[in-house]
């Protein structure tokens, strides 16, 4: 699934920080790429029904990361008839009713035959906005790939450094710049204590699709050539760092103190005919979950639950409750950043709630 079309893509990646999600990927990714978006397209093939488990986990990461400017396409109109395609419509307004996404347009297209690519590149261009960007504050971009671009058997003189590819959520990154990379390289040690170790490097390139940059801002996909041991960025591995100017960046955690909110089902499981998901369980001391702040998916586990629920509202169950959580992975982040909780259920992770982070262990 997927707009194929390469002027959408085009202006979309002009327009917008984010790439359309699509369905292949986990809600986990999801929540990944979402913070790092301006806007997002939600795709809905027409000749399935609707709302699928997926699609109902991709709008509650809409939800988890306040995702205000939604575009909704309704695909493959082209292999259906007229009226199969209006009751799918009105299927679609069902269920984005109490969502981010209920005023959001729907467009009829077919991404194959290229109807109505136009409609959806006039709306992004005069609909969606482009948010106020930070240009003088220290930069800081969030890795959302990484990789090593040395062929195998290159010679050493001929190696290069790794790979960052992300975008900055603020600042203005400059070719040349020292830059610090945390948590950086992590460690355990006897007693299985974390310990990081930041990067430092130098901006030696930057690119964004095909075009060679002397400075980036914010806005769009770039890739951040570095001086870094190329080890460290293979296959994804610097996935969830930060990466800044020498001694700007935020503390890096073990352990976070979080106010959390619990959905009220559970999404993204098949059910029989009109059947609601199964109840959203509480969370439990010592329970292993699931967390996604920023770009980083790392497990976690309960140490301790404090406060009482309230009353619930909406699609979505609402809470005043906190949960410390001890990290598997070191993260680096800052008060108030929103995380995604999911929990393993049927051998698949499913997105339960999301939180807030108020507090936590400083390394």
């Amino acid at each position: 699934s997927g707009i194929n079309a390469e002027y959408v893509k085009q202006w979309y990646q002009r327009r917008v920080r984010g790439r359309l999600p699509r369905s292949r990927h986990s809600h986990g990714y999801h929540v990944k790429r979402s913070s790092i978006m301006d806007a997002a397209l939600l795709l809905i093939a027409g000749n399935e029904p609707c709302p699928q488990p997926q699609t109902s986990e991709h709008m509650a990461a809409i939800d988890v990361m306040d995702l205000k400017h939604i575009i909704i396409l309704q695909n493959k109109i082209d292999l259906v008839k007229e009226q199969q395609a209006i009751e799918q419509h009105r299927a679609i307004i069902d269920f984005v009713k109490g969502t981010m996404a209920e005023h959001a347009p729907i467009i009829p297209i077919s991404a194959q035959l290229k109807y109505n690519i136009e409609v959806i590149s006039e709306y992004i261009v005069k609909k969606i906005p482009i948010p106020l960007r930070d240009f003088t504050s220290e930069p800081r971009l969030i890795v959302i790939r990484s990789f090593d671009v040395n062929k195998p058997g290159s010679e050493v003189d001929s190696l290069k450094g790794g790979v960052a590819g992300g975008s900055l959520l603020k600042g203005v990154l400059k070719v040349g710049q020292e830059i610090e990379v945390r948590p950086g390289i992590t460690t355990k040690d006897s007693d299985g204590n974390l310990h990081c170790v930041p990067i430092r490097s130098r901006v030696l390139s930057m690119f964004a699709e095909n075009n060679d940059l002397q400075y980036a801002v914010p806005g769009g996909l770039i890739g951040v050539g570095t001086k870094i041991d190329p080890t460290l960025c293979i296959g994804d591995r610097l996935v969830g760092h930060v990466i800044g100017s020498e001694g700007s960046l935020p503390p890096i955690y073990t352990l976070i103190e979080i106010q959390y909110h619990l959905m009220k089902r559970l999404l993204g499981v098949r059910t029989e005919g009109k059947a609601k998901g199964a109840k959203v369980d509480n969370l439990s001391k010592n329970e292993v979950l699931l967390v996604n702040i920023g770009s980083l998916s790392a497990g976690g586990r309960v140490s301790a639950i404090k406060g009482e629920k309230k009353e619930s509202k909406g699609r979505q169950g609402e809470a005043d409750q906190r949960a410390k959580v001890i990290l598997t992975s070191a993260v680096c982040t800052e008060i108030g950043e929103k995380i995604a909780i999911s929990r393993k259920i049927n051998k698949h992770w499913r997105l339960i709630g999301w939180g807030t982070i108020k507090g936590g262990t400083k390394m």
